[in-house]
């Protein structure tokens, strides 16, 4: 029976509140948890206690996990200590081999499945008992076999027959006496296996560490037990596990050892075998996956991005042809306009996930009350609710506030005949500290799911409502987030579910319950992946819920709600952002000369039409060259320059026109325009010697806007 004792287990993490969800997890075991919050701090706890299994985070100040376990496998102390690493980095094929390479036993992504983890760590508990009670029996057959050593011939006649090989030595690890198992293991004589014989049998690349580490518990009276290998005087190579024991006189002092030799080179060759076809069968099948994955999603890619340009190039073709009426020119341009934005969505979605797998995506936190937030999303997909005649409900539970409907009870013969009540407004009870940008996306991804997945004449409701939680964990000097309390948002839906098998998989980037090229609805299956990691980064969590196929999904997120000490009276009112349907204004940038340098015919010609129609006197060139011409031959008051362009780029133009004097227009006020969108983008540009920054596709208005700020014009669009 192991013992019931409690053993130790080492949880390593610098981040105390990881420590503590660790505990949290692992408590129910009733074990001895030992905390340190450094590798340094780690080793220290090995100089004197023993662990049934090591919990390590990679990624530590200092010295980090990969650091910490090559000094824990050099201790003989911790040697074999099962070491299990803990990351929130994505699967990287490389660290994980090198996490296995150092001798890692597991290896868990955060989050943390608590389950998974606690049975892991029960696992190796249970196996750090098991093995103390083996070693509690090898004492005992030690204390046996020197009550043997009084009939010596008994002894020698069973050796001779032992089906392992036996050997004793003297305290100094001379060789005294071997049975013919030994030998034949060995593949030497009885005179070769005296003395120190046994030590040529050694293999060369661990001969000087197996003796010193025989000599090392020989020296202390203890113990020793190890697998290496052996190289028969004919070449032959062999595994053996040897274990010694020392024997005691009467008064309890060392006389010797009494050791046995097992060949296992049978098992050792089955379980390299065995291990090798693990490994292979479990990276053909990750390769499988990860090919049909890549493959499902780049024919989703292509097809979500060709479907609307299809749109777009048809009826670009069909007005060129100047044959459409009034009604028919309308349609067609929103036709386009809408497929424009389409693709423009797929796209900043890509780069969202980019961000994601980067760990590039910031937020831009402040307090931020969920009403306003939820309220802006179901504004923005009203009109998709009501093309499929949906009941679409925004219920505020905590307040009992009725809810907001996009389907009249008495509907008409008319395809789209939704209403939606005005705004509720609440401004305390439901207010959390994040990017009110992104919580926004959260929710309007959830939003358009329910309502693609929904069919006509069905219903989709979110609702708000508060629940209890944990104590505060932190707080500043005006607002502390109240850990005890949660917003929590649910968006249910009467759709097509989601089947059992696939719910695992929901929140999975690329991942689809669908990828075939019959599917019944579009994306590319990244809007909830992009949500789940925006809700973790606001320390909120969000999971799915469905009882089957065709019988609806919710979606619960939880946000950790903001207690506001000082609560202001005034509530600032958001300036909605410019549409990009809305007309230009006219005559705004009267008088203002603005130098236009783009390579592309297309935007040049359009940003060019757009800037003269409000009242500026544009200049159009096309490269570098040009631009420096025209500064001398037409001072311009704005710069307006591409980044991306062939021979030379914006930031040589920029570079450029700063080393002119001010009166050749040095000084100039630069806006930069690139299709480019990383990050570092925006920074090098103004680095560079710009004074704005503006991602294509450029919005006329927002542009006119920053030449208008630029110009120093009193006039706001």
């Amino acid at each position: 029976m192991p013992s019931e004792l409690p053993v130790n287990i080492l949880l390593v993490d610098d981040h105390s509140e990881n420590l503590l969800a660790l505990e949290a997890i692992l408590q129910s075991l009733g074990q001895n948890l030992v905390r340190a919050t450094s590798g340094a701090q780690a080793l220290r706890c090995l100089l004197n206690q023993d662990f049934a299994v090591i919990l390590l985070d990679v990624q530590m100040p200092d010295m980090d996990g990969f650091e910490t376990a090559t000094l824990i496998r050099q201790r003989e102390r911790s040697r074999h200590t099962p070491i299990i690493f803990l990351t929130a980095f994505s699967t990287n094929e490389s660290m994980v081999f090198k996490g296995y390479a150092l001798g890692a036993v597991d290896y868990l992504f955060k989050p943390i499945e608590p389950e998974i983890l606690k049975s892991k760590v029960a696992a190796f508990v249970d196996l750090f008992q098991k093995t103390a009670e083996v070693q509690r029996q090898a004492a005992q057959l030690a204390a046996l076999n020197a009550d043997l050593r009084k009939s010596e011939e008994q002894f020698r006649s069973l050796s001779a027959c032992s089906p392992v090989g036996i050997f004793l030595t003297d305290i100094s690890g001379q060789c005294t006496y071997t049975n013919p198992r030994y030998q034949t293991i060995l593949g030497i004589t009885s005179e070769e296996s005296l003395g120190t014989g046994w030590l040529r049998s050694l293999h060369p690349e661990e001969r000087d560490e197996i003796f010193a580490n025989w000599s090392a518990c020989a020296s202390e009276g203890r113990e020793y037990h190890s697998e290496f290998r052996l190289i028969t005087p004919a070449g032959i190579e062999r595994w053996v596990n040897l274990r010694s024991s020392p024997m005691l006189s009467d008064q309890g002092e060392v006389i010797g050892y009494v050791g046995t030799v097992e060949d296992i080179s049978d098992r050792k060759q089955a379980e390299e075998e065995h291990i090798k076809l693990i490994r292979d069968q479990a990276a053909l099948k990750e390769a499988q996956a990860a090919n049909r994955l890549k493959d499902e999603f780049l024919a989703t890619l292509s097809h979500e991005l060709r479907t609307p340009l299809n749109s777009i190039l048809g009826w670009s073709k069909l007005l060129r042809n100047r044959k459409l009426d009034e009604k028919a020119t309308a349609r067609a341009l929103e036709t386009i306009e809408r497929n424009a934005l389409l693709q423009e969505q797929l796209i900043e979605d890509i780069l969202d996930v980019s961000r994601i797998i980067r760990g590039k995506l910031v937020l831009n936190i402040c307090p931020v009350n969920l009403v306003s937030v939820i309220e802006s999303a179901v504004d923005t997909v009203r009109l998709q609710a009501e093309a499929k005649n949906i009941l679409f409900e925004f219920v505020i539970a905590s307040t009992e506030i009725a809810s907001i409907s996009s389907r009249d009870k008495k509907p008409s013969n008319k395809a789209n005949n939704g209403h939606f009540s005005p705004a509720i407004h609440l401004s305390s009870p439901f207010t959390v500290s994040g990017d009110p940008d992104r919580l926004q996306q959260v929710v309007w991804n959830l939003l358009t799911n329910a309502i693609k997945f929904t069919p006509q004449n069905g219903r989709v409701e979110i609702r708000l409502s508060i629940i209890s939680g944990r104590e505060p964990e932190q707080s500043t000097d005006n607002e502390s987030i109240t850990a005890n309390n949660y917003a929590q948002i649910q968006v249910s839906d009467t759709g097509i579910g989601i089947k059992p098998d696939f719910i695992q998989y929901v929140f999975e980037r690329f991942r689809q319950a669908d990828g075939s090229t019959t599917r019944t609805h579009t994306g590319l299956g990244l809007g909830l992946a992009i949500a789940r990691h925006l809700v973790e980064l606001h320390k909120g969590s969000i999971h799915a819920e469905s009882p089957g196929e065709n019988q609806g999904a919710t979606f619960t997120v939880k946000l950790p709600l903001l207690e506001i000490k000082e609560q202001t009276t005034q509530q600032t009112e958001e300036t909605p952002e410019p549409n990009s349907s809305s007309s230009l204004p006219s005559a705004i940038l009267k008088n203002v000369r603005v130098l236009l340098v783009d390579d592309d015919n297309d935007t040049r010609h359009f940003l060019a039409i757009a800037l003269q129609e409000s009242g500026a006197d544009v200049r159009a060139v096309t490269s570098v060259h040009e631009a420096l011409s025209a500064i001398q031959q037409f001072p311009p008051d704005i710069l307006i320059s591409d980044i991306g362009m062939p021979e030379e780029d914006g930031y040589a133009l920029i570079r450029k026109v700063r080393l002119l004097e001010p009166e050749q227009g040095g000084r100039i006020p630069a806006i930069a325009l690139t299709a480019y969108a990383k990050e570092s983008n925006s920074t090098e540009a103004l680095t560079a010697g710009f004074h704005m920054y503006v991602s294509k596709p450029v919005e006329p208005i927002t542009l006119i806007n920053m030449i208008a700020k630029l110009a120093e014009l009193n006039c706001h669009i």
